[in-house]
């Protein structure tokens, strides 16, 4: 087994922020909880995307200005209650850190000043000036990050509630050492009552026991918790083996979702994929969904209503 151990100082592997002091309702025993991968507030054109870029036709001079669109209107979608309800803690994946393809936007603490949210990023780590090797071409379609790129990209848990006990976990990999797999965890409190929450982005070029084996990584990690839980995030389970695996080791351990195996989470090229889940173990889910039409990415956000049980009150 290899493990990724991004080349980052302790001081760089969390990276925290605060745009409110004041944590609204502490009394209260539900939240609205949302995952997003936002593909760096690019837009939803994965695929035509790759495409212009294979063939040297892609405008960058526009990209600042199109990164900050997105992110705009990404904050409006999670606080005006349209598209979903209002939410209270933002999971995002593929949240980039001043990269050149965000036009040195910081996506996770600006979406979180749109929100007045509070924010921890954990960056994946890239490995400057090492060139990724020949992948599935199904796969090859993402924009990279540039071999000797200053930024990074990462995960990031946003909150209106103080967030605690965070914790930066890398994940085992065995197909993608260019592209370090990770994922947070930290835990929510609601006045007495606490939820801990776990954020993943699990690698999509791994065969469905790779996946398995980071998910594990996390399941364990979560086993030493004694509070209800939230396992979610990209797992990117692109075919209908993944879903059932990956379905099938987290029910084991006691978690449910209330999406059905085959729920569109991803889309591209009149293509629908599930690669994004919600497990919950410990809590009634009251309401889920998915946020469509959010073209901030070529995922759509997923998100749950989850309501403490009672002896957890």
């Amino acid at each position: 087994m290899v493990t990724a151990i991004p080349a980052l100082s302790e001081a760089e592997r969390l990276e925290f922020g605060t745009n409110t002091n004041t944590p609204t309702e502490l009394n209260r025993t539900s939240l609205i909880v949302a995952s997003y991968n936002i593909r760096y507030a690019r837009g939803p054109r994965l695929i035509s995307g790759g495409l212009l870029r294979k063939a040297r036709l892609m405008n960058m001079a526009n990209r600042p200005a199109l990164i900050a669109a997105n992110i705009r209107t990404a904050g409006e979608a999670f606080s005006n209650g349209r598209l979903l309800p209002v939410v209270d803690v933002l999971a995002l994946q593929e949240a980039d850190k001043r990269t050149f393809r965000t036009g040195r936007h910081h996506v996770a603490s600006e979406l979180a000043a749109e929100l007045k949210m509070n924010w921890v990023h954990a960056p994946a780590g890239i490995p400057r000036g090492v060139k990724p090797v020949t992948r599935q071409w199904w796969l090859d379609f993402e924009e990279p990050i540039d071999l000797h790129d200053e930024g990074d990209t990462g995960v990031a848990l946003l909150s209106r509630f103080p967030l605690t006990d965070v914790t930066r976990i890398d994940l085992p990999w065995h197909e993608c050492p260019w592209r370090p797999r990770l994922a947070i965890a930290a835990t929510v409190s609601l006045g007495r009552s606490q939820l801990r929450i776990f954020n993943a982005h699990v690698d999509p070029h791994a065969a469905a026991g790779g996946q398995l084996e980071q998910l594990e990584t996390i399941g364990t990690l979560a086993e030493s918790s004694d509070i209800p839980t939230l396992i979610l995030g990209d797992f990117n389970t692109l075919s209908d083996t993944k879903c059932k695996e990956t379905r099938r080791y987290l029910e084991s351990k006691g978690y449910r979702t209330p999406f059905p195996t085959g729920t569109a989470t991803w889309r591209g090229a009149g293509i629908r994929l599930h690669a994004d889940w919600v497990f919950a173990k410990r809590l009634n889910i009251r309401r889920w969904g998915v946020a469509k039409p959010l073209s901030v990415s070529d995922h759509w956000p997923i998100w749950v209503e989850v309501e403490l049980l009672e002896s957890d009150k």
